[in-house]
C-alpha cells in the first residue's frame, strides 16, 4: 500500500470518528441531518437550527485499485473529484451524473443517471458494498451478502435510513477521447425507434455506441447524441468558454460530428447547467465574455438560484411585466420505452417547456430496488425538464398534472424536487412496506425524517 493510500485511509478513519462524535453530541430528541454547504435537491426545505453532522473528513477518494477496477470513496466526495482520480488510471465510474458537485453518496441514496445508463444502469447498481451511519447511530456495512435489506432499501431513501460514509464501486476502462455524432430527427416516434435499435445492438450505422442521450427542442426537431470511445488523437472542441454544448447539437438535417476529451465529455452539460444558464444571462455573448470561466459551472448557477428563490426575484420581475407568478417545474421522470413517444408528444402539447433532455436506461440487476420499483431489464427513458410556467388555478397545478400523467404511462418520478402525492399514493409508488420495515430496523427512534415527510410534506 502506498504512503498516499495509507494517508487517505487514515484521513477517512479520522473523518468517520468526527462524524460519529458529532452524532453522539446531538440531544437524543434532535433530528439528525448532515452539515452540507451545497445541495442538488430542488425542493424547499424547512429551516432548522439543529447542528448538522460533521462531514468535513468524508469528501475524498480513499483508494483506486486499477487492477480490480474498483474505488473506495467517501460518501461526500463529489463526482468531479472522483472522476479526476479515476481518469488518471484510464478508468471511470460506470455512471457519472452530469453535474460536478453531485456526491457519490447523494447519487446512490437519491438516484442518478447519465448517458451510460442504457448499458450500465444507475449509480447504485455499481456499488459493491458501502458503510452507512444509520439513524440509530450504528455504522454498518451493507452489500448483497451483508445487511442485504439495507443495501436494497438504501437507493432512493434520500438519507432517511442513514448516510453513506464509504462506498466501494466498480469502474470501467475508458479511452482518452469521445467521438460524437448528433443525429437529427423530425419526429419523436422515429427518434424513439432509433433509440430502441441502438439499445438492442449497441451500435448505429455499424459503429459502436458507448454513450447515448438526446435533446428535444420541439415535436419536429430532436436529436440523439451518440458517443464512441476512441484513442485516436486529434482536435477537440471546448465548451467551457464561449461555445455552448447544447447549441452545437442543432443542425438542419442528417448527422454532425464532434470530438471531446473524455473528461470534457463527462462534464459537457455542467458549464451551462444543461441550458439553464440562460436564465442568468450567461448565454448572452457579452455577458459570457465577462463571466469568469471558473464561475461558469452548475454550482455557481445553483447558488444564484438560491438567491433568486430567497428574494423571489423572478416573480417580482414577472409582476413588473404585468404577468402572473411562476410555478417551478424541475423534474426527472422515467417512462417505459415503448410508451415514451406518446408521453413526449403529450408533454410537448401540454407543458410549455423546451428543450427536454432524454436519457435511456435499463437496470442491470434482476432483483430490482424496492424504493424505486422500475422493472428490471426493461428499457425506460428518463425525461428531464427544468424550467418554470405560469401558475395555474391551484398550488403546483402543472407538477400535479405531470405526476398524474406519468402514473398513467406506468412511469416513476424522481424525488429531488417538488412532489404532491398523497401518502397512500406515495407508499404504493416508493416502497411502502419495505421502506417501513427498513425504517423500523435502522431508525427505530425516527432520528431521521420519514421519506414522505422529506419528499412531499416539507414544502
Amino acid at each position: 500500500m502506498s504512503v498516499t493510500a495509507t494517508d487517505a485511509r487514515d484521513a477517512h478513519a479520522t473523518g468517520v470518528e468526527r462524524l460519529l462524535q458529532s452524532y453522539r453530541a446531538l440531544p437524543a430528541t434532535a433530528t439528525v441531518r448532515l452539515a452540507k454547504p451545497t445541495s442538488n435537491l430542488f425542493r424547499a426545505r424547512d429551516k432548522t437550527h439543529t447542528a448538522g453532522l460533521d462531514t468535513s473528513g468524508l469528501t475524498g477518494v480513499i483508494a483506486v485499485d486499477p487492477v480490480a477496477r474498483t474505488a473506495d470513496v467517501a460518501g461526500m466526495c463529489t463526482y468531479e473529484d472522483l472522476v479526476e482520480a479515476t481518469l488518471a488510471f484510464g478508468l471511470a465510474p460506470l455512471v457519472v451524473p452530469q453535474l460536478k458537485t453531485i456526491t457519490l453518496g447523494g447519487a446512490v441514496t437519491g438516484l442518478g443517471i447519465e448517458s451510460t445508463s442504457f448499458r450500465n444502469g444507475l449509480p447504485h447498481e455499481s456499488v459493491l458494498e458501502l458503510d452507512i451511519l444509520t439513524g440509530s447511530g450504528e455504522l454498518l456495512t451493507a452489500s448483497p451478502a451483508e445487511n442485504a435489506d439495507l443495501y436494497r432499501a438504501f437507493p432512493n431513501s434520500y438519507g432517511t435510513l442513514g448516510y453513506a460514509v464509504r462506498l466501494r464501486i466498480e469502474l470501467e476502462s475508458v479511452q482518452p477521447f469521445v467521438s460524437l455524432r448528433h443525429v437529427r430527427f423530425d419526429s419523436i416516434a422515429d427518434l424513439v425507434a432509433t433509440m430502441q435499435r441502438i439499445i438492442a445492438t449497441r451500435e448505429f450505422d455499424g459503429t459502436t455506441v458507448d454513450y447515448l442521450d438526446g435533446v428535444i427542442f420541439s415535436t419536429n426537431e430532436s436529436y440523439l447524441c451518440l458517443g464512441t470511445q476512441t484513442a485516436t488523437p486529434g482536435p477537440v472542441s471546448d465548451y467551457t468558454g464561449q461555445r455552448i454544448f447544447y447549441r452545437s447539437i442543432q443542425h438542419a438535417s442528417g448527422v454532425t460530428h464532434d470530438r471531446l476529451t473524455t473528461s470534457d465529455y463527462l462534464w459537457r452539460w455542467d458549464p451551462d447547467w444543461f441550458w439553464c444558464s440562460a436564465a442568468f444571462g450567461a448565454q448572452h455573448p457579452l455577458v459570457r465574455r465577462l463571466w469568469p470561466r471558473r464561475y461558469r459551472r452548475s454550482s455557481s448557477y445553483a447558488a444564484l438560484m438560491k438567491l433568486e428563490r430567497r428574494f423571489d426575484i423572478g416573480n417580482r420581475l414577472e409582476s413588473l411585466k404585468g404577468r402572473p407568478p411562476l410555478e417551478r417545474v424541475v423534474q426527472d421522470v422515467e417512462v417505459p420505452m415503448d410508451r415514451s413517444a406518446d408521453f413526449l408528444e403529450w408533454f410537448l402539447r401540454a407543458v410549455p417547456i423546451s428543450p427536454v433532455w432524454l436519457c435511456p436506461l435499463a437496470l442491470r440487476d434482476d432483483t430490482g430496488w424496492p424504493l424505486y420499483p422500475i422493472r428490471p431489464r426493461e428499457s425506460y427513458v428518463n425525461v428531464g425538464f427544468w424550467s418554470a410556467v405560469p401558475v395555474g388555478s391551484s398550488e403546483g397545478a402543472t407538477n400535479r398534472l405531470i405526476e398524474r400523467t406519468v402514473g398513467q404511462f406506468d412511469g416513476h418520478k424522481s424525488l429531488y424536487s417538488d412532489s404532491y402525492y398523497s401518502r397512500d399514493e406515495f407508499n404504493d409508488l416508493y416502497g411502502g412496506e419495505t421502506y417501513r420495515d427498513a425504517k423500523k430496523r435502522y431508525d427505530p427512534d425516527s432520528r431521521l425524517l420519514d421519506l414522505y415527510q422529506k419528499a412531499v410534506q416539507r414544502r
